[in-house]
This record gives C-alpha cells, sequence and structure tokens, in this order.
C-alpha cells in the first residue's frame, strides 16, 4: 500500500489562508503611498524661485485633470501666516490643466511656503509643497507636511479595505458563477453557503469603510474626521462616492439574488419530473442573467472611477475592465469554492471539477486578452514596462499568473485521474466498510447499553398462560444529561470520520486537493500584488511625466565638480571644487573649496556661487557660502528647483581689482 502524505484538514487551511491575508494586509498598510496618476508639471512662481516683487497669484500645473477644494492651495508667510484669499481658481485653457489661488496685497519679502493637496481623476490623493522667495530668501517658520496625502493610519485602514473588497467580490461573484455553472446541486451544501455569504459580507463591510474613510483619506489624514457628516457629504458630491454608493445598492440586490440561489433554488434538488426540471431551468437562466448584470454593474463601479476611466482610450478601456474583474472572479472565486468544496464537501462528482476546468480555461484566456490590452494602455513602452514601478509589478503579476496556471495545469491532471462516483460520494474499500460497521456497531452497542440499564426499556412482558415473551416495547425515560451528551459526542466523532474517510476514499482526490490549495495561495498573492498596482501611476504617466522634466539620471551620490579659475593677479590661480550634497532637486547642502597649483588650501576675501538652468530660463540661483575654514566655504538649504542640465558660476575675488567668474555644466537629479 502506498504510504500518504500527511492531510490538511480545512481548519488548517482556513487558518493558513487567514495568516497569509493578514500578513499580506500588513505589508500593505506598511508600505508607503504609491503615487497616483496626476502630477505637478510646473508652477508659478517655481520652486526655490527669487522674484522681485510680489506675484497676484501663485500658481499650479497638472498633468491631468483634478479635484481642488477651497483649502486645497495655502501660500504661508515667513511667519506662518496665511497669504492667500483662499479661492481656488480653474485657469485651463486648451489642454493645460492649471489653478490658482490670489495673493493678498502688500506682501512683505521672504520665504514663503506653497502647500497643496488634491484628488487625482482616478480617485488616488496627492499633494506636495514648494518654497519661493520674496526680494531674498530668508528663514521661515512654516514647516513642510512629514506626510503625504494617503498616507498614515487612515491611509493603511483605506488600503487594507481596497483589498478586502476585492477579495469579497471574487467570493460572490466567482462562488455564485461555480454554483450555477459547474454544479448546481452545491446550492444546497453549508460551506458554500458560507463562501458566497462571507463574500458578501466582506464586500458591503469594506464598501462602507472606504466611504467613510474617504473624506480623511484624502483630506486631513485624521481617522476621527472619518464620522464628520459634512465630510461625508463632500464625498457623497465626488465620482468615488457616487461609485461607492452605487455599489452598496447593487449589493442590496445581490443580497436577494443569494438568498434565492440558496433558497429557492437549492430547493430544486430532488428528483424532478419534466415540469419541475423546465421551471429550474429556467430559474437559472434567470438567475445567470441578473447574476451577471449585478456582477458587472459592482466591476464598473471600479472601472468609473479608477485608472480605466482616465488617459488613453477611457471609452474603450471601462468595459475592457469590467471584463478582466469578471473573468478574474469567475476563475479565483471558482478556485476558492472548489477548494471549499473538496475540504468540507464528501465525494464531489469528477464531472463538476471538469466544468470548472473549462470554464477557468476560457476565463483566463479572457484575463489574457484584456490584460494585454490594458498593459499597453498603462505601461506604453518596454522601457517603462522595467523602469517604473507599475512596469516591474505587471512583471510580478504577470510571473504570478503564470504560476498559477501552471499549477491549473497540474490539477487538471489530477482530475482526469479522479475516480468517477456514480452518486457524488466516493466508493468505500471493503476493509473501510467493515470498519465503518465496527463503528456504527460501537456506537450502536453503546446507546443499547445505555437504554438496557434501565428496567423499562429492557422488561419483556409475559402471559401468565403463555413462555412467548412479547417485544420489548420503546419507554420514555428520563435519560442522564451526561451521558446523554457523551453519546452525542460519540455519534458526532463516528459522524466525522465516515466525512473523512469518505473524503480521503480516493488517493487522487487528495492530490487534487493539494495542488488546489497552492493555487488558492498563489491567488492570494496575487490579488495582493493586483491591489497595490491599482493604486501606482502608470508606467505611461510616469515616463511622460520624466521626458517633460527633462531630467538626467540621478547621479549615484552628490555633485562634485572642479573647476580651475586665474584671477590675473598675484597667486590668483588655482581650482574651484564645489560640492553639492545630496546633488537633487530641494534642499542641498554647498561645500566650496580654493586650492592652489600645489594642492595647498587657498584663501579669498570673496566668493560667490550661482546656479542657473538655461533650457528652462530659471536663475541665476544665488547661493553666499559662509567661511568656515582655510579655504572652505559652506551654505545649507541651496535649493534646486527641478532636476536637469544646471550651469554652476562660481566667482572668486582675491583682491580689490582681481576677481574672476568661472562657470560648468553639471547634471543635477
Amino acid at each position: 500500500m502506498p504510504a500518504t502524505a500527511p492531510r490538511f484538514g480545512a481548519a488548517v487551511v482556513i487558518r493558513l489562508l487567514l495568516i497569509t491575508t493578514a500578513l499580506l494586509g500588513t505589508l500593505l498598510a506598511g508600505a508607503t503611498p504609491a503615487s497616483a496618476h496626476a502630477a505637478l508639471t510646473g508652477s508659478d512662481p517655481k520652486d526655490g524661485a527669487v522674484v522681485a516683487t510680489a506675484p497676484k497669484h501663485v500658481t499650479l500645473t497638472f498633468s491631468e485633470k483634478i479635484a481642488l477644494g477651497n483649502d486645497s492651495i495655502r501660500v504661508l508667510e515667513p511667519s506662518g501666516k496665511r497669504s492667500d484669499t483662499g479661492d481656488v481658481r480653474d485657469m485651463s485653457s486648451g489642454g493645460v490643466v492649471k489653478y490658482g489661488v490670489p495673493l493678498h496685497p502688500g506682501l512683505p519679502d521672504g520665504t514663503y511656503t506653497v502647500a497643496w493637496q488634491a484628488v487625482s481623476a482616478d480617485s488616488h490623493p496627492i499633494s506636495g509643497a514648494f518654497t519661493f522667495s520674496i526680494g531674498a530668501p530668508s528663514k521661515t517658520t512654516v514647516a513642510l507636511p512629514d506626510q503625504t496625502a494617503g498616507g498614515g493610519l487612515v491611509g493603511a485602514l483605506y488600503g487594507i479595505a481596497r483589498y478586502t473588497a476585492y477579495a469579497g467580490y471574487i467570493l460572490l461573484v466567482g462562488g455564485g458563477a461555480f454554483v450555477l455553472a459547474c454544479w448546481q446541486r452545491g446550492a444546497g451544501e453549508r460551506p458554500l453557503q458560507r463562501l458566497v455569504v462571507q463574500g458578501w459580507i466582506t464586500l458591503t463591510a469594506s464598501t462602507l469603510v472606504m466611504l467613510l474613510l474617504r473624506a480623511p483619506y484624502t483630506g486631513s489624514g485624521k481617522l476621527a474626521d472619518a464620522f464628520d457628516l459634512s465630510g461625508l457629504k463632500a464625498v457623497l458630491e465626488t465620482k468615488t462616492g457616487a461609485s461607492l454608493v452605487s455599489r452598496l445598492l447593487l449589493l442590496g440586490a445581490a443580497a436577494l439574488f443569494v438568498a434565492v440561489l440558496f433558497g429557492a433554488y437549492a430547493k430544486k434538488d430532488a428528483p424532478l419530473d419534466e415540469e419541475q426540471a423546465n421551471e429550474k431551468k429556467d430559474l437559472t437562466f434567470g438567475l445567470a442573467l441578473g447574476g451577471g448584470v449585478l456582477a458587472a454593474g459592482i466591476a464598473a463601479t471600479w472601472a468609473l472611477s479608477e485608472h480605466a476611466s482616465t488617459g488613453l482610450q477611457p471609452g474603450i478601456a471601462m468595459p475592457v475592465d469590467v471584463l478582466h474583474m469578471l473573468a478574474v472572479a469567475t476563475w479565483l472565486g471558482g478556485l476558492a469554492a472548489l477548494l471549499v468544496a473538496l475540504y468540507r464537501v464528501p465525494g464531489i462528482e469528477r464531472s463538476v471539477v471538469r466544468s470548472f476546468s473549462r470554464v477557468a480555461f476560457a476565463s483566463v484566456a479572457v484575463v489574457a486578452a484584456t490584460g494585454i490590452y490594458q498593459s499597453w494602455r498603462q505601461v506604453g513602452s518596454w522601457s517603462a514596462l522595467t523602469g517604473t514601478a507599475y512596469g516591474q509589478l505587471l512583471l510580478v503579476k504577470i510571473g504570478l499568473v503564470a504560476v498559477l496556471v501552471g499549477i491549473a495545469w497540474i490539477s487538471r491532471r489530477w482530475t482526469g485521474r479522479l475516480a468517477e462516483t456514480a452518486t457524488g460520494r466516493a466508493q468505500e474499500t471493503p476493509d473501510e466498510a467493515r470498519a465503518q460497521e465496527e463503528e456504527e456497531r460501537e456506537a450502536g452497542t453503546a446507546t443499547t447499553a445505555d437504554t438496557a440499564a434501565t428496567p423499562a426499556a429492557s422488561a419483556a412482558t409475559t402471559d401468565a398462560d403463555t413462555t412467548v415473551a412479547e417485544e420489548p416495547r420503546p419507554v420514555t425515560v428520563p435519560a442522564d444529561p451526561a451521558r446523554a451528551a457523551q453519546l452525542a459526542r460519540q455519534k458526532a466523532a463516528v459522524a466525522t470520520a465516515r466525512v473523512k474517510r469518505v473524503r480521503d476514499a480516493d488517493p487522487q482526490r487528495l492530490g487534487l486537493r493539494r495542488s488546489v490549495l497552492t493555487e488558492a495561495a498563489v491567488a492570494v498573492v496575487l490579488l495582493a500584488v493586483t491591489t497595490v498596482l491599482t493604486s501606482t501611476e502608470p508606467g505611461r504617466t510616469e515616463e511622460k511625466e520624466a521626458g517633460r522634466g527633462g531630467a538626467a539620471a540621478a547621479p549615484a551620490g552628490p555633485v562634485d565638480v572642479r573647476i580651475p579659475f586665474d584671477t590675473g593677479g598675484e597667486d590668483g590661480k588655482g581650482t574651484a571644487r564645489v560640492e553639492l550634497d545630496p546633488g537633487r532637486s530641494g534642499g542641498n547642502t554647498l561645500h566650496l573649496w580654493l586650492e592652489r597649483p600645489n594642492g595647498r588650501a587657498m584663501d579669498a576675501p570673496e566668493v560667490k556661487v550661482a546656479f542657473t538652468d538655461n533650457a528652462n530660463e530659471i536663475g541665476p540661483l544665488p547661493a553666499v557660502p559662509d567661511r568656515i575654514a582655510t579655504g572652505h566655504w559652506t551654505a545649507n538649504g541651496v535649493q534646486i528647483p527641478m532636476p536637469g542640465t544646471w550651469e554652476v558660476e562660481v566667482t572668486v575675488r582675491t583682491s580689490d581689482i582681481d576677481q574672476v567668474t568661472v562657470k560648468k555644466n553639471v547634471k543635477i537629479g
């Protein structure tokens, strides 16, 4: 007899899937918010700019349409006081998306901070901040936000709700499709009923959580604001809020679908006459049609508010996205239903597994076709496939799908070996039948012994003139509660043993369960990657923004450049070494060293540094470093507004009349 591999009980399977889901949820919660679809492409004044007079407006330019509130753009004086009117204006024209906010007149000189927050057209929050100066830079008491929009505890909870919403949809749609298309008798099985109902509960609860968290997720980031009625009202007026409410309404209709599927439809399982069979056929068609419409409608609530609704070809992308979600739910949700059936329902027929295999094959084909279109639309180029976060996640997703298809092929081989059963239950071997009889006899003996212990149950009435005893009549007597409970436990143990024996009677069935369990584990990981992918900026957009910025690749470390100079006077020759750390856009630390031709430090009465981006007509941006040692000057907080090729200009004065200015172009990331 071949050795049997260790068996996994249903409780172990459920625990493994729950642990895996919890770990993936933790990863999602700990991940930093991904870039959204829209991006800031420019501003006036520019980041780090020094203007002679106060501007009348501060304007921001974005890559696509966004949603802004009256407090979405704030301009703060060095003291922290608001210097804008708070009236955000849409200044877009043609294909340029621009918003501005007027400034109060008579603003003092100094460094001003612009903080902004918006919601991208694909529902993801975006935010940022930059500075500009009027007259000359100054110290400021304003601290830039240390948390981006959509981050923190609220962002983590919202991300988990997104994940569980997808999971609930897959269980609800896939479980219902499995019953109608593959195993109509399964409508009366409690494990499958619980699976589909749990999917409905999970999706409904997740949608409610997302609706409540939407205001703080795109706004303050404070969990307490989830119950702010004014914030909820504002959310309901947005595209995402309308989609979430529509999903809840569709879920109400889905509850009726579930009630009919596991109610009136499940009862039509006994042998039916021709008329009843026709009625069940009509009910099957009605449930399939109504369920398909509901499933497509719920999928559309995602398509209408996320990536598919923006960017290239939205009119084609949204139907394709709905079709993609339906195929994924049918495949993965059906896989979950099959797993539950294999572990919790004894003797599932081979024809059911074969039917699901055909449905899964068709679903995979649809997933592949729609996925290719979505990949082209969101990535756009081979370089974006490997050079952007979206493309890299997409490669991981493709790899997981390939692994899933490979395991499915193994499951299909096990299906071919699966023993056919005529009644839907596994055939017992003679040894198993004898063992079952012994267990039932033991249970019956215990029951008989307990009954015989009472005189009323064991007595035989005899007639005075005859020696033939009458059959004992059952007499109801009060039973010992402890003994009754013991007998109930014994009967339950016998029933459980029989179910497990029937379930494991066929070794091919055991192999099929294991391969399907592996498929389900990979599907959980695939769902997590897909959830992160839906909140990541598409590669096509990311590459477009990089091209618009004209930025060179960021250097591996600080910018370090040497520029020879000669002021023309005595001891006027040397080399200026300029180091900019970290050498990226934003704040930097500047170091300047002067060296003589022999390498020794060289002092000078005055040195100046300026940065100019000639391509974008930015600058010169002056930096006046402080002397900290012989031949060494430094300056903190040197602002580089944007990456690109910058001209470094160094002015060295060695005497009252000997002075020179030298320049060199460098790439700053």
